[in-house]
Formats: structure tokens, C-alpha cells, sequence
């Protein structure tokens, strides 16, 4: 849901990881997938544990059974995240609503913007291949309706259903031993609006998902109808559902609460994804393997110690500074710019954040604090949470912990954008 006076959606699914035998298609991070012998990919998890040990005390996880935590490293059985990924596309529809246009006309509303989005947000380090080996629209034998899909709950066997039935109908042209993913590129004509309620959901990582030449179709993005808000913005950023569905196949969890995206706003595109451009957390990166260790400090003892990160966009350098607050939380600082995928930042600066590897996807396992709280913001992008756009911490600005009593202070800002900061914790 948008916070009040902007578009109200329901909020989208990431299946959960618990109570979900039943179903083929579920998120689990006890899970992992198999190495394929022959595949092009590498094995499952995107992250190794980090090589320094001075790192160690910033790896929080989560408790047991926490869905899609933000721990690092990431838990097994989600594709890989660094080198070539190969995404199988696949555009369907149905006896009772036929594709809209041409199924390559739907494609291309994704691609190459996905790619692109994905080589600037790692740095080069993800290779995001899409491959649509069956060029039209792929009709499912039975209407959209019989499979009973109303949202992307997890508990609905027509998924199961709409899986086998598309399995069955591209295996003998298709091998998926080839492809890491797989998106599914629904006609936008099938079920609500985007504007009244948002179907596309990502299953992730289970081995009793279907399988096909061997392998389970176990990482699948579903995307529906169009988010297209009337701003006339869709042709440059409605691509954007595809990689946020695609970072929970990463083992990434929802920014987004039930409230709206309050809680992170339009700082990463698992939080917002409509309206302007925008990435991902220096924390995000990390998890991904898109930083190296050198890039990420770590302040886990009491005194002062000072730091210098550079603009998250740009390659190298500093880009995070992790306090460590216990084994499941701790704030994190990087420092966000208007440059790179991040095209509605409006008051560049250090963004302070809380990380707690210990609450599910989509319950808040992020929280930015905002320096400039109640100023409405400095931004009037649409579908950008205002409140949040000026969050940043500026020089001369601290935020200040209370219950830790960790103080984070913006020193200066040179030419380069690079900013000093002080960690002071007692």
C-alpha cells in the first residue's frame, strides 16, 4: 500500500518459508539447489562467508525458520548472484484473456532495461542474460479463472497448476538445465489492474518445486498486469517489478510493510519499485557479493573511529560502515548521490540505517532514519515516498542512538563526494 494520497496497491508476495510443503513453489532458506552438472551457472548462494575476520562480528543472522533474513552471508538453495545469470522467459496467456499485442512487444517492456539495471547496480559483477526461446505468447489450456488466482498468496494451488501446465507445454522445446530463473510474463490483461491490487510473486529456492529435464523450476518470478500510474513514466521505469522480483530469487526480502514503503521509502527497489529509478543498499550489495570485503568497515568496539565512504553508485571505495549492535542487528551508513541508478536522489548524503536479521520479509527489516523528520520531503517524483526523500545526514548533522549509544557523525564531504564520518559508541 502507498502512503496516503498516493496510488494504494496491496501489497505484493514473496512466499513464505513456513507451512508450505504442499506447495511446489515456496521460498525456503533451509532449502538449497544443487549444483547442475553441465548448467551454466555456478553453485546456489551469492555470497561466501567474508575472508576477513575482522568482518566476523558484522555477519548478524537471523533465528531459525526468520523468512528471507537479512543475514549475511545469504542462506542456501537462491540463485547466484554474481557472474552469468541465464533468465528463461516465458510470455503466457489464456483461453479467456489473450495476449495484448505482441508477446516480443511484451518482452521488450523488460529487456534490456533488466540487464542494464542489474550491470550498474553490481558494478559488472552480474551478468544478466535474458533468453526467450519461444518468441509468441504460450496459451495455457485452461482460463485464467480455473486456476483460481486472485493474489499472490502462497497457499494457492493454482500456482502448481499454471507451473506443471507451462512446464508442459515448453519442455519438449526448452531445456531447462540451460537457465538459472525463470520469469513468467503474464498477459497484462489477466486478473485486476496494477493500480488496484499488485499479483506478481516470486517463489524461490524449494527442491519440491517441479521438475523439468532433471532439474526443479525452483526460482520463478510471475509478473502481471502493467504499473502503469498515468505519469507517463511507464516506457522509461515500469520495467522495474522485474528485478525487484527477481532479488527475492537473489534472497532478497520486501522493504515494503504493510503500511506502504515508510520504512525505507525509495532507497532500494525491494522497498519501491514504481515511479523514478533507484538501487540497492550498500547492505543489499554486500549480501550479493557485489562489495568486497575491503569495501565494507566494521565498527563493533566502544571509542571512536572515523571513515571515509564514497558515493554507493560509483565503483570503489569505502561504501559501508556496519555497526554491529548484537548477533541479529546493527546501523549501517553509505553515502547516496543522484548518479547511477539512483536518478531521484534530491539531497545527497550519508543514509543511517537499521538492519535486523531477525524479522521476516515484509514485517520491516529495515528501518532509515530520517535527519529532516515531518519536512514532506524534497522531492515530488511520482510514487517516490516524499517523507523519506531528504533522509540523509549532511555535514555538521549526528544521529544519535539512545538505546545503544551510538553516534554517527558527518564530518565533511570533499570534492570527490566522498564523506568522513565519526562512529562513536560507549
Amino acid at each position: 500500500m502507498q502512503p496516503t494520497g498516493r496510488l494504494i496497491r496491496g501489497p505484493r508476495r514473496t512466499v513464505p518459508l513456513t507451512a508450505l510443503t504442499t506447495l511446489a513453489l515456496a521460498v525456503t532458506v533451509s532449502s538449497s539447489t544443487a549444483p547442475r552438472s553441465g548448467g551454466p551457472g555456478t553453485a546456489a548462494g551469492p555470497i561466501a562467508p567474508p575472508r576477513t575476520a575482522a568482518l566476523g562480528p558484522c555477519m548478524i543472522s537471523g533465528s531459525l525458520g526468520v523468512q528471507m533474513s537479512e543475514g549475511v552471508p545469504t542462506a542456501p538453495g537462491y540463485a547466484h548472484s554474481t557472474g552469468t545469470v541465464h533468465a528463461l522467459n516465458l510470455m503466457i496467456d489464456f483461453p479467456d484473456t489473450p495476449g495484448q499485442g505482441s508477446a516480443l512487444e511484451r518482452l521488450d517492456e523488460f529487456f534490456p532495461q533488466t540487464r542494464n539495471w542489474f550491470r550498474a547496480a553490481s558494478y559488472g559483477r552480474l551478468d544478466y542474460l535474458p533468453r526467450a526461446p519461444v518468441r509468441h505468447w504460450l496459451r495455457m489450456p485452461r482460463t485464467f479463472k480455473a486456476y483460481g488466482i486472485e493474489r499472490g498468496a502462497p497457499f494457492e494451488p493454482g500456482y502448481r497448476k499454471l507451473v506443471d501446465d507451462i512446464i508442459a507445454k515448453v519442455d519438449p522445446v526448452v531445456d531447462f538445465r540451460d537457465y538459472d530463473l525463470l520469469n513468467v510474463l503474464m498477459t497484462p490483461n489477466a486478473g485486476p489492474s496494477a493500480l488496484n491490487t499488485v499479483l506478481s510473486v516470486t517463489f524461490a529456492g524449494n527442491h519440491d518445486a517441479p521438475m523439468a529435464d532433471g532439474v526443479p523450476v525452483s526460482n520463478v518470478s510471475f509478473v502481471y498486469s502493467r504499473q502503469d500510474d498515468g505519469s507517463g513514466s511507464y516506457a522509461r521505469t515500469g520495467y522495474r517489478v522485474l528485478p525487484h522480483e527477481n532479488g527475492h530469487i537473489f534472497g532478497l526480502p520486501d522493504l515494503y510493510t504493510r503500511q506502504g514503503g515508510g520504512s525505507v521509502g525509495h532507497w532500494d527497489i525491494m522497498s519501491e519499485d514504481w515511479g523514478a529509478n533507484n538501487d540497492l543498499l550498500a547492505w543489499h550489495k554486500w549480501k550479493l557479493g557485489w562489495l568486497d570485503d575491503d569495501q565494507v568497515d566494521c565498527a563493533p568496539a566502544a571509542g571512536a573511529s572515523e571513515h571515509v565512504l564514497t558515493p554507493l553508485a560509483g565503483r570503489g571505495g569505502t561504501k559501508l560502515v556496519f555497526v554491529p549492535l548484537g548477533a541479529t542487528t546493527g546501523l549501517a551508513a553509505e553515502v547516496r548521490t543522484r548518479a547511477g541508478n539512483d536518478e531521484a536522489v534530491c539531497r545527497p548524503g550519508v543514509l543511517v540505517y537499521r538492519v535486523d536479521a531477525d524479522v521476516d520479509t515484509g514485517e520491516g527489516p529495515v528501518t532509515v532514519y530520517d535527519a529532516t523528520r515531518h519536512s514532506g520531503g524534497c522531492t515530488r517524483s511520482p510514487n517516490v515516498h516524499a517523507e523519506l526523500s531528504d533522509a540523509t545526514f549532511t555535514p555538521g548533522h549526528t544521529f544519535r542512538d539512545r538505546a545503544s549509544g551510538v553516534r554517527i557523525t558527518v564530518l565533511s564531504v570533499d570534492a570527490r563526494g566522498a564523506y568522513r564520518v565519526r562512529i562513536s559508541r560507549r
